[in-house]
């Protein structure tokens, strides 16, 4: 169960491809843990939403950010790094779930704060397999701080 029991897990999804976004709401809906997902586009969105801004005004803070890297306006390592500078967002943990295999990106996102750093599997059940382990070990395993 998550870290308080009165609640749902909360995660925060930055991602800009709709197809990987269903795909990822779909693999929690079949979760038998409480999960509030909220998605947003890309890292201004994100950054919009941690700081309450219009329109997230009533957005909570999230458990766990599930980032994608390649986005517009606000790529997932700019992003990251903004998130990391901020002291009430840097304790989220961010878990960045990407196609990019690049030794280069996987070495960024580490250096600027990634919890962990996942590849996005071209198979469907693939992917669906993946983000479960990654809810299995976020949410069941892992005993994050409470931030509340």
């Amino acid at each position: 169960m998550p870290m308080n029991q009165n609640r749902n897990f909360r995660v925060l999804l930055v991602e800009d491809e709709a197809a990987d976004a269903h795909l990822i709401k779909m693999a929690f809906k079949e979760s038998r843990i409480l999960i509030d997902l909220q998605h947003v586009e890309d890292g201004i969105e994100a950054l919009a939403y941690l700081a309450n801004e219009a329109p997230y005004q009533q957005a909570q803070r999230p458990d766990l950010i599930l980032l994608d890297l390649n986005m517009p306006r606000m790529d997932g390592k700019a992003f990251l790094q903004a998130q990391k500078e901020n002291d009430h967002w840097r304790m989220i943990p961010t878990v960045v779930l990407t196609t990019s295999e690049a030794e280069s990106d996987i070495m960024a996102s580490y250096n600027l704060g990634a919890a962990g750093y996942v590849v996005k599997p071209l198979d469907v059940m693939d992917f669906i397999k993946k983000v479960q382990n990654l809810e299995e070990y976020w949410i069941s395993l892992v005993k994050l701080p409470s931030f509340y």
